[in-house]
C-alpha cells in the first residue's frame, strides 16, 4: 500500500489509462476485442487511483512528481495534497464504478458505432481529469485542461449520426473555449503579480498584489471556472451536451468533471489568493441561489430524463457554491471558524453529489438502452420489468431530494446551519437578508427536487406501460446492476459515516492557512446535528435509528398483512376501460407548479384539436397539448449577443474587399494609430 502511494504508483495509473486509450485504436476492428480493452483499462487504473487518492487522504501523504526542462515553459509539476488527494478519490470512486457499469452498457452501441473510438476518448477523459486535480503549476494545468475539454468533446459527439448531439457538441465546444480564455486570462494576471508558475509559490506574492488586480483574478476565474461548472447564466451547454454523451459518461461529467470547476475555485479562492473581499462572497452567494432555484425549476419542465438530471446538476452546483460563497463572506467578515464550516459543507456535498447523480445517470442510462428514447412521456410500469434499475433510481431520488438517513440530507443539513449562521453573525441588514434568501432559496429547491422526482420516478416505473415495448424491457447485465448497487449503497454508507467524512474534510481545510486555527475544533467531537437549545444528536445515530424505525414499520405491516386474505383483482374503472392515457403524465405533474412560476419560468403552450369529422366540431377525437419552457439565459442572453456577432461580422466583412491597396491603408493606420499611443505614453 505504501509503495503505491507515491509518484511511482501515480505513473502507473496513466500509463494504465495510456494502454487502454492505445489499445482500443489497435483493436478498433473487433468491436468486441476494444470494448474489453478499454473498459478493462479504465477499470484497473481507476481502482489504482482510487488507491492512491484514499491513501494519500487518510495517511497524509503527499505525493509529488517533477518534471524538469531547461525551458521553464516545458516543466511540468504534479502533486497530490489533501485538497487533491479529495477530488482524485471522488473522480477515481466514481471513474470505477462506471467503468463496471459500462462492460454491461457499452454493448448496444455495436454495429452502429466502433467502441474502440469510445474506449481511447473515455481512457484519456479520466485520465486528464486526474492530471487536473493533480497539476501544481500553470502550464500542466492548461494542457491538462484543454485536453479533458477535448476528450469530452469526442465523447459527447460519439453518437455522431444523431444531429442533435453534433449541434450539443458544438455548443460544448465553443462554451469550453471562451471558458479556456478566461482562465488563461486569469492565469496570465496570476504570473504578472506573483512572477512564478508554480501554484505553491504564488500566495506570498498576492499579498502585495493591488486590490484591482486581486479582483480581476477573482472575476476571471469564477467566469472561467463556472462555465466549467455550469453556473446559471454560464450554463447553456451542459444541458445539451451530458444526454447526448453515452450514459457512463454523462454519469462522470456530472458527477465529476464539473466538479473540476469547482475544485479550481476553492484552490484560488482559498488557498493562493488572500481573503476575498466582501462583495465576492456576496456574488458567488447570489450565483449560487440563482443557480439551484432556476435549475431544479428547468429541470421540472423537462421530459427528457437525462436534460432532466443535467439541470439537477445545475442545482446541485448551486448548493455547493452556497457553502463556498458563505464562507468566502465569513473569512472577510474575521469568522474562520464559520467559513471553515460552511466549506466542508459545500466540500461534503461535492461528494455527496458525485455519488447520487453517478447513480440516477447510470439507472437512467439502463432505462434509456431499454426503450430508446429519453422522453419519459413513453414510458410506465418499467418496475415490473427492471426492479433493480427501478430501487436504484428511487434510492438516488431520495438521496438527491435530501431526504433522511441519505447521503444528500447531511450535506443540506450543514449547508442549512452555515447560512443561519449568517443570520445571526450578519454584520448588516444586507448580509442578513442576503442569507436569509440563501436559506429560502434552498428550503425552495429542495421541496421543488423533490416534487421533480416525485413526478420523474412515477411516470417511468409506476403505473401501466405507455407502450407496448415496456413488455420486452428487461434488466441490464449483472456488471451494471452491481454498479448501480454499489452506488446506492454509499448513499447510504456516507450518511451513516458523515462524522468521520467530517473530520477528513475538517483536516484537508485545516491546511488552508485562513483555517490553520481552527481545525482543531473538529478534532474530538463527533459531528452532530443542532435540534434546539442545547440539543444535539449524533448524525449516525439519526440514520441507525430511521433504518430501525423503517425495518420495525416493514415488519409489523408484514405481520397484519399475513392475518388477512389477500385477493387480487382488477381495479374499479367505472365501467370504463382503463388504458395509460388515463395516468397522469411529466407535464400533467409539473404544469400548476410551471404555472405559478410562469413569472420566471415564461411557459407557452400550443394548443390542436382533431375532430371525427372535419365538418361537424362537436366530438374531438385528438385534443394535442404542447407546453414549452424557454431558458431565460438563450433567449435573454445569448440569442441577443448573437445577432449583434451576426450584423458585426457582416460589418466587418465589407473591410475583406480584396484590395490589396486597402489592405496597406489599414497596415499604415494600424502603425500610425500605435505611434500616437506611444507618444503620448498611453501604454
Amino acid at each position: 500500500m505504501t509503495a503505491l502511494i507515491s509518484s511511482t504508483g501515480f505513473i502507473s495509473t496513466l500509463i494504465l489509462f495510456a494502454l487502454g486509450a492505445i489499445g482500443s485504436l489497435l483493436a478498433m476492428k473487433s468491436d468486441r476485442i476494444s470494448g474489453a480493452i478499454g473498459t478493462t483499462a479504465a477499470l484497473l487504473g481507476s481502482v489504482l487511483a482510487l488507491t492512491i487518492g484514499s491513501g494519500a487522504l487518510i495517511s497524509h501523504t503527499p505525493i509529488a512528481l517533477q518534471l524538469n526542462s531547461t525551458l521553464p515553459l516545458l516543466s511540468f509539476s504534479f502533486g497530490i495534497d489533501a485538497l487533491s488527494a479529495f477530488f482524485v478519490t471522488i473522480i477515481a470512486l466514481i471513474a470505477t464504478i462506471a467503468s463496471l457499469y459500462a462492460f454491461g452498457y457499452i454493448k448496444h452501441f455495436t454495429p452502429a458505432y466502433r467502441l474502440g473510438r469510445l474506449g481511447f476518448f473515455y481512457n484519456i477523459f479520466i485520465a486528464s481529469m486526474l492530471l487536473v486535480v493533480t497539476a501544481q503549476n500553470i502550464v500542466a494545468f492548461l494542457i491538462a485542461w484543454e485536453l479533458m475539454s477535448l476528450s469530452t468533446y469526442f465523447l459527447v459527439i460519439y453518437e455522431y449520426r444523431e444531429q442533435t448531439n453534433i449541434k450539443a457538441g458544438t455548443r460544448y465546444f465553443i462554451m469550453m473555449h471562451v471558458s479556456f480564455a478566461f482562465i488563461m486570462l486569469a492565469m496570465l494576471l496570476l504570473y504578472r503579480a506573483t512572477g512564478t508558475l508554480g501554484f505553491a509559490n504564488m500566495a506570498p506574492a498576492l499579498t502585495t498584489a493591488s486590490p484591482l488586480m486581486l479582483g480581476a483574478i477573482l472575476l476571471c476565474a469564477l467566469v472561467g471556472f463556472g462555465i466549467k461548472a455550469g453556473i446559471i447564466p454560464l450554463h447553456i451547454w451542459l444541458p445539451d451536451a451530458h444526454p447526448a454523451a453515452p450514459s457512463h459518461v454523462s454519469a462522470l461529467m456530472s458527477g465529476v468533471m464539473i466538479k473540476t470547476g469547482i475544485y479550481m475555485m476553492i484552490r484560488i479562492f482559498f488557498i493562493i489568493m488572500p481573503t476575498p473581499p466582501l462583495w465576492f462572497g456576496l456574488a458567488v452567494l447570489t450565483i449560487a441561489i440563482i443557480s439551484s432555484i432556476l435549475g431544479v425549476l428547468y429541470a421540472l419542465s423537462e421530459h427528457d430524463i437525462k436534460r432532466l438530471l443535467a439541470y439537477h446538476s445545475i442545482e446541485n452546483i448551486g448548493i455547493i457554491l452556497l457553502g463556498v460563497g458563505s464562507a468566502l463572506i465569513f473569512l472577510s467578515l474575521g469568522l474562520p471558524a464559520l467559513a471553515q464550516i460552511a466549506l466542508i459543507a459545500g466540500l461534503f456535498h461535492t461528494l455527496n453529489h458525485a455519488i447520487f447523480k453517478a447513480l440516477l445517470f447510470l439507472s437512467a442510462g439502463s432505462v434509456v438502452s431499454q426503450k430508446h428514447t429519453r422522453d419519459m412521456e413513453h414510458y410506465g410500469g418499467l418496475i415490473k420489468y427492471m426492479p433493480v434499475t427501478a430501487v436504484s433510481f428511487l434510492v438516488g431520488a431520495m438521496a438527491i431530494s435530501a431526504l433522511p438517513p441519505l447521503n444528500g440530507f447531511v450535506s443540506e443539513w450543514l449547508t442549512f446551519q452555515s447560512l443561519f449562521a449568517g443570520i445571526i453573525h450578519g454584520n448588516s441588514m444586507t448580509l442578513s437578508i442576503a442569507f436569509t434568501l440563501a436559506v429560502g432559496g434552498l428550503a425552495l429547491t429542495s421541496g421543488l427536487a423533490a416534487a421533480c422526482f416525485v413526478k420523474a420516478f412515477g411516470v417511468i416505473f409506476l403505473a401501466r406501460p405507455r407502450s407496448e415495448e415496456i413488455s420486452h424491457a428487461h434488466e441490464m447485465p449483472l456488471s451494471s446492476q452491481l454498479s448501480m448497487l454499489i452506488l446506492a449503497a454509499l448513499t447510504l454508507i456516507v450518511a451513516v459515516q458523515s462524522s468521520f467524512i467530517v473530520h477528513t474534510l475538517a483536516s484537508i481545510t485545516g491546511t488552508f492557512s485562513a483555517f490553520s486555527n481552527t481545525a482543531s475544533a473538529f478534532s474530538s467531537q463527533p459531528f452532530t446535528i443542532t435540534l434546539g437549545a442545547g440539543s444535539a444528536i449524533s448524525m449516525t445515530m439519526v440514520a441507525l435509528t430511521l433504518i430501525l424505525a423503517i425495518l420495525l414499520a416493514l415488519w409489523i405491516v408484514s405481520l397484519i398483512g399475513g392475518r388477512r386474505r389477500v385477493e387480487v383483482g382488477t381495479t374499479w374503472d367505472c365501467g370504463t376501460p382503463l388504458s395509460p392515457r388515463m395516468e397522469i403524465t411529466a407535464f400533467g405533474f409539473a404544469h400548476s407548479i410551471i404555472t405559478v412560476m410562469r413569472g420566471i419560468m415564461r411557459p407557452t403552450r400550443q394548443s390542436s384539436v382533431e375532430y371525427q369529422d372535419a365538418n361537424i366540431r362537436y366530438f374531438p377525437a385528438e385534443h394535442s397539448i404542447h407546453f414549452f419552457t424557454h431558458d431565460f439565459a438563450t433567449t435573454h442572453l445569448y440569442r441577443p449577443l448573437d445577432r449583434t456577432l451576426a450584423r458585426a461580422s457582416q460589418i466587418i466583412g465589407r473591410i475583406q474587399n480584396g484590395s490589396v491597396n486597402a489592405y496597406v491603408l489599414y497596415m499604415f493606420m494600424t502603425l500610425l494609430a500605435l505611434f500616437v499611443v506611444i507618444s503620448l505614453g498611453i501604454i
